[in-house]
Order: C-alpha cells, then sequence, then structure tokens
C-alpha cells in the first residue's frame, strides 16, 4: 500500500492531509486493510455455512433449513449493525467499538472450528454480534475522513473501501472454501479466525491515520441511563433463558423456536425504528423531509438485498446439487462461486467510481433515485436468467457453471448502483442525533430483505422453483419502476442532499 501514497493538495487540517490513499485521506487505507480482513474472515466462513449445514459430513439439514438458517443468520448480523451504532454513540464511540467487535468475531470463528455440533450456533452468534458492533461503525469512520456530506470526493472514497470489502471476499472462498469442502470443515472455520485477527491487528497498528472523530462518543450514557440499560438488558435475557428453559425441558423445542423469533423480529423491528425517527420531534423540517425521502430508499434496498443475498444460499445450493461445476474440464469447489461477485466488484467499482465524478464533473451524474431504480431492475433480471439454467435442471440435466457466472455479473453491476451509493447517501442524510445509528438503520434494509427470505423457507417455499423465482424478479423489476416514476418526488424530499 505505501507505493500508492502520494502527497495530497487538500485543505491543511483535513483528516489524511499531509498524505493520500489514491487521492483520498491516508486513514481510508487503514479502514481499507482492516475491512478486507473482516471480510476474508466473513465471507469464508459465509461461503462455507450452507454447503456445511447440507453436507453428510456436516449438519446434514435439508436445504430449506439451511436457507432458513443462513438468511436469519444475515438477518441477524445486520440486525445487531443497530444496537452496534448506538452502543458507539453511548458508550465506546466508533473506535474502541470496532477494535472490540474485532475480538469477539475472532472468538466467534474459533467457536465454529471446535468439532462439535454443540457450540456451532453459538459461534453463529458470536460472529453475529461482532459483525453488527463492527458493520455500522467502520462505515461511519469512513465518513469521518471527509470534509462534510459536500466533499467531491466522499462517493469515490466509499467505493474504493467497497473495493476493500470485495478483495477480502474474493480471495476468502477460494482459501477458506477450498480447505472447508476439501480437507476439514472446522479447519477453514479456524482460517477465518485468523483473517479476523490480522484485521485486527491493521486497525490497532494504522489507527494514528485515523479521524479524532472517530475517538469521540457523541451522546455518552449517564450513570442513571447506563444502569437502566443494565437492567433492562438482564431483565430480557433472563426472560430469554427461562422461555428456553421450559421449551427445551418439556421437550417441545426444535430449532423453529429460535428461528421464528428472529425472523419476525427482523421484520417488525425495521419498520418500528424508522417510525421512532419519524415521531422524534427534535428533528427540524428539513431533516424529517429527508427521513420521508430515506423510507423509500430503505424499501428499494430491502427488495433488492432480499434477491441479492439469495447468491449465497439458493443459488450455492442449486449449484451443490444441479450445475456442471467445471470448466473446460476442470472442476472446481461450489464455495469458488462465491469469488465470482467480488472479482468482478474490484473490476467495475474504479470504472463507477470514475464514472459517477465524470458526470459530476459534467453536471450529468444520475440522481440516487434513478441509480436505485436501476440496481433493482438490475437484480430482476439477474432472477429472469435464473429461469433458464432451473429449466435445464428440471429438464434432468446439470447447468453449466456459465449460467451462475451471468447471474453473478447481472447483481454485481446493480449491487454498484446501490450499496456504496446508499452508504455514502445514508452518512449524508443523517441526522446528527443518531450519527452512527443511522448506518445502522441502512443495515436493516439488509436484515428487512434476508428476513423475508428466511420465512419463507421456514414456510415451505422452495426458492429454487421458477414459480416463486419468477414472483421475486418481477416484484424486483416492477419495485425499480415504481421509484423511477417518483424520483422528482423523492428527490425534492432530500432537499440539499445529492
Amino acid at each position: 500500500m505505501a507505493s500508492s501514497l502520494t502527497k495530497d493538495s487538500v485543505t491543511p487540517g483535513t483528516p489524511g492531509s499531509e498524505k493520500s490513499f489514491f487521492g483520498h485521506p491516508r486513514g481510508l487505507a487503514t479502514l481499507f486493510m482492516t475491512e478486507m480482513w473482516e471480510r476474508f474472515s466473513y465471507y469464508g466462513m459465509r461461503a462455507l455455512l450452507p454447503l456445511y449445514l447440507v453436507a453428510p459430513g456436516g449438519l446434514h439439514l435439508s436445504a430449506a433449513t439451511a436457507t432458513a438458517i443462513y438468511s436469519v443468520y444475515l438477518s441477524l448480523v445486520y440486525l445487531l449493525a443497530l444496537p452496534g451504532g448506538w452502543f458507539a454513540d453511548r458508550v465506546l464511540g466508533p473506535r474502541k467499538t470496532v477494535a472490540l467487535a474485532g475480538a469477539i468475531i475472532m472468538l466467534g470463528h474459533l467457536t465454529l472450528a471446535l468439532p462439535t455440533s454443540g457450540t456451532f450456533y453459538a459461534g453463529l452468534g458470536l460472529v453475529a454480534i461482532g459483525s453488527g458492533l463492527l458493520k455500522a461503525n467502520i462505515s461511519t469512520m469512513v465518513g469521518h475522513l471527509y470534509d462534510g456530506p459536500d466533499d467531491p470526493r466522499r462517493d469515490g472514497g466509499f467505493t474504493l473501501f467497497y473495493v476493500g470489502i470485495n478483495l477480502g471476499a474474493f480471495a476468502a472462498p477460494l482459501i477458506i472454501g477450498t480447505v472447508g469442502e476439501n480437507v476439514n470443515w472446522h479447519l477453514g472455520f479456524a482460517l477465518a479466525a485468523l483473517g479476523m485477527a490480522l484485521g485486527l491487528a491493521q486497525f490497532l497498528l494504522g489507527g494514528r491515520h485515523l479521524s479524532k472523530r472517530s475517538d469521540v462518543v457523541p451522546t455518552r450514557l449517564s450513570a442513571e441511563e447506563k444502569a437502566a440499560t443494565l437492567r433492562k438488558s438482564a431483565l430480557w435475557a433472563g426472560v430469554a433463558v427461562v422461555f428456553y428453559a421450559v421449551v427445551g425441558f418439556t421437550g417441545h423445542y426444535t430449532l423453529n423456536w429460535l428461528l421464528v423469533p428472529i425472523t419476525l423480529a427482523g421484520l417488525l423491528i425495521p419498520v418500528m425504528v424508522i417510525a421512532r425517527i419519524k415521531r422524534d420531534k427534535e428533528l427540524d423540517r428539513a431533516e424529517q423531509s429527508k427521513m420521508s425521502a430515506y423510507i423509500w430508499f430503505f424499501v428499494a434496498a430491502a427488495v433488492f438485498w432480499m434477491i441479492y443475498d439469495q447468491g449465497g444460499s439458493t443459488l450455492s445450493l442449486f449449484a451443490d446439487k444441479s450445475a456442471e461445476n467445471s470448466v473446460l474440464g476442470w472442476e472446481f469447489p461450489v464455495s469458488w462461486y462465491q469469488s465470482v461477485n467480488p472479482v468482478m466488484i474490484m473490476a467495475l467499482a474504479p470504472v463507477f467510481a470514475w464514472l459517477w465524478l465524470a458526470l459530476n464533473r459534467r453536471g450529468k451524474e444520475p440522481s440516487t433515485a434513478v441509480k436505485f431504480a436501476s440496481g433493482l431492475i438490475l437484480v430482476g433480471a439477474s432472477f429472469f436468467l435464473f429461469l433458464a439454467p432451473l429449466t435445464i435442471a428440471e429438464g434432468g440435466h446439470k447447468a453449466a457453471a456459465m449460467w451462475l457466472v451471468a447471474i453473478y455479473f447481472v447483481q454485481t453491476v446493480g449491487e454498484l448502483t446501490v450499496s456504496p451509493v446508499g452508504l455514502s447517501l445514508t452518512t449524508k442524510m443523517a441526522p446528527a442525533k443518531y450519527a452512527s445509528q443511522m448506518m445502522g438503520v441502512w443495515f436493516l434494509a439488509v436484515t428487512a430483505g434476508d428476513a423475508t427470505t428466511s420465512l419463507l423457507s421456514i414456510a415451505g417455499v422452495d426458492l429454487n422453483k421458477t414459480g416463486i423465482v419468477t414472483l421475486e424478479a418481477t416484484l424486483a423489476v416492477v419495485a425499480g419502476f415504481a421509484v423511477w416514476m417518483y424520483r422528482k418526488k423523492v428527490k425534492q424530499l432530500m432537499g440539499d442532499v445529492r
């Protein structure tokens, strides 16, 4: 990374003004590397997860149950981003919270590496908690590196940060996936722990380049608030322990007693959180208007992620059972499909970052609403494309690997018009009162999408059938056209945010 550092010409006193990282503040390099290794651990484990759940040498569950567990896990990761943001805002501040998160994630992967099924769900829980603490706050720290929401480098900075995410995500299935599938599942999970350890070390060593704003606790809890929060937390934890103890000891416990409550929470909590922010009397008229606009982007993102995240579950399980996983006679592990999207992101993200900046200079950059509409239509098109290999498989043949590669390509182009843009938009539109918490609200869109997938799986819906795939694809395309039709109204609600 050192060779990419050059003298910067930004205003003195701006975070990272002494040197730059591809024209961006030097602290972006630290966060880039930290997130790269954290994503290496996360996506490596995630690539193995559905395959381990259905494998005879793993937990040997049904495809529907595996999809439900996978979707609930993803939903929980993003759901916990909201309390993760709250924890930074009220207790530790973003920087210390990210350091704590890295340690918890590493412990979770080590727990998954234990060769016993009893500790498996505990390991998933620890990784989910740590990821929730990390996700909202590391993205907020990227925002802290820039000189306000009008800094023209901001969208490009988030896109470069996204490259770091996908560099780790690309390498993970190739290394962790190969070891997990071909050598030992639990050794693969252990490699994920090593990845998080490297990410934590990078964060601690490069912390001097980060903005001092990342050390600030915006609204620290008073002693009375802290005591009340601990009492409420202990009460709810006690209720959960007693409830599940009774269910277990009476012999009524099944996995759905765990999956269904989390799934319903993933659907209801996002609605409740946004409604609470909208009802906040302390927000001025401009902030309320921005929140009204934000709801449009939130719903659009939820539909997008509902389909997109099935690339790791529905598509992966289809590939395991019904695809010819080979190229020119050379067979490869199923988990390698999860490297297709990241490598395409790395190839296309710089192009998109350059494109948005070039169009902005000419006054022709598409509005955020148009970008979101395009993403929805593209992710819908990817599932219309999925109908081809599904039809081939229903005819008793193995579908070619390139069908799946084509689906991931279309989804990648859609992702680049939604995800980095949505991250940047959230930091711009967040009311000052909610700071880090608003990044958690953005991730709740992913929670809602994955919770919907989980609910369908729990209800016994086969997501690898042409009917349900057609329905999902149609929903995304219709939602995309709806956002496009109302783009002028949304732009008006956004006020001074572009």
